[in-house]
């Protein structure tokens, strides 16, 4: 049961009716799982049955907290938006029990009323300097990388590294973490489904074949959940602030979760190199291969991952349909978009990926 001191609860129900309470009994609502006359063995959530006594009027009340699970409440934040979800729309439907209110449980048990907010705000420190992607732009645009390009390139690779060494033994969040790749709004299927249905360089039917081919990805990387590590989860150029002149940087909006598969962050950053080097080339050259390859050279250096290749193709599959997207990026050419889908299909389709010949994947 959800911890709750009495006294806390006591304070929050005085706060609504304005007047003191007494509470009378707090104990677990529902059918007893364990019991053999049950037919439901498993629920989302957790309610709890409060009465208590309010001007001489007993009254009762129910709490619910949702459980973490495999269905989708992996993660605090899933949740909180389940919580959300049932107070914006339990009072919207005919005979469905009311929500009064959305209650926020502190450490201490403490009670704090969430019931009158429209919406979260999040408050955060500001990073000065310029966003990395700033540095491709202009090797991009003058054909030349400087000392500090390659300095702030092995930084980055030595970074990921050593985050990457940490490990979480979590099965569950593991297979939750394959799943949203696939099938999340922002992950494989969203991308396609932002993709015009008459978009000249990929059809429908070979968005559909990349999808299909991407979820027979999640079905063999499902046993690998020792490879659960710390990770950033949106390591693109956007997200990285360079101070002006060195290489001291700061990273924005870590905003998937903390675990998930080192491949991740190393595709994400890996194919910007080719990305920016597609705009300016049609193909991956110098001075973007030099950078490319001193960034795996470097992140195998400090970090050996003999599957790293062997597992990488849904994340670089997933990076190339944003890349690629016209939504995301609309200012670049159809050559450059060729390039980053034919990537897509070249990798997923991969039993083993070349990091030292990228070059091969961008042709058709």
């Amino acid at each position: 049961m959800m911890n709750i001191q009495i006294t806390k609860l006591e304070q929050y129900l005085a706060h609504i009716h304005h007047e003191p309470v007494e509470v009378i009994q707090i104990q677990p609502l529902g059918a007893d799982p364990d019991s053999d006359g049950d037919l439901k063995a498993f629920g989302y959530g957790q309610p709890v049955h409060i009465i208590y006594q309010h001007d001489g009027v007993r009254k009762e009340r129910v709490l619910r907290q949702v459980r973490r699970n495999g269905y989708g409440r992996e993660m605090k934040a899933d949740r909180l938006a389940a919580v959300w979800q049932d107070y914006e729309t339990f009072n919207h439907l005919s005979r469905h029990v009311p929500a009064e209110d959305v209650l926020g449980l502190t450490h201490d048990g403490g009670l704090i009323s969430l019931g009158e907010v429209e919406d979260f705000l999040l408050l955060t420190n500001y990073a000065s300097g310029l966003p990395y992607a700033q540095d491709l732009i202009t090797i991009r645009d003058t054909g030349r990388a400087q000392p500090l390009d390659r300095q702030r390139v092995r930084v980055l690779a030595q970074y990921l590294a050593k985050i990457h060494q940490v490990v979480k033994d979590d099965p569950l969040l593991w297979r939750r973490r394959l799943r949203d790749l696939i099938g999340h709004g922002e992950g494989i299927m969203g991308l396609a489904d932002s993709y015009p249905a008459d978009f000249a360089p990929i059809s429908t039917a070979e968005l559909i074949a990349l999808e299909n081919t991407a979820n027979r990805w999640r079905w063999r990387l499902k046993p690998l959940h020792h490879r659960l590590r710390q990770v950033h989860g949106d390591f693109h150029p956007f997200n990285i602030i360079f101070r002006p002149g060195s290489i001291d940087f700061t990273l924005l909006d870590r905003s998937r979760g903390a675990w998930g598969e080192p491949a991740d962050d190393v595709s994400c950053l890996a194919i910007n190199f080719i990305f920016f080097s597609l705009q300016r080339s049609g193909r991956l050259a110098e001075p973007f291969t030099g950078l490319y390859h001193t960034f795996w050279e470097t992140y195998l250096a400090e970090r050996a991952d003999d599957d790293l290749c062997r597992v990488i193709q849904p994340w670089f599959t997933w990076r190339a349909l944003v890349l690629a997207s016209p939504q995301w990026y609309p200012h670049q050419s159809f050559q450059s978009r060729q390039a980053m889908l034919a990537l897509a299909r070249n990798v997923v389709a991969a039993d083993e990926f070349d990091w030292r010949n990228p070059q091969q994947y961008l042709e058709d």
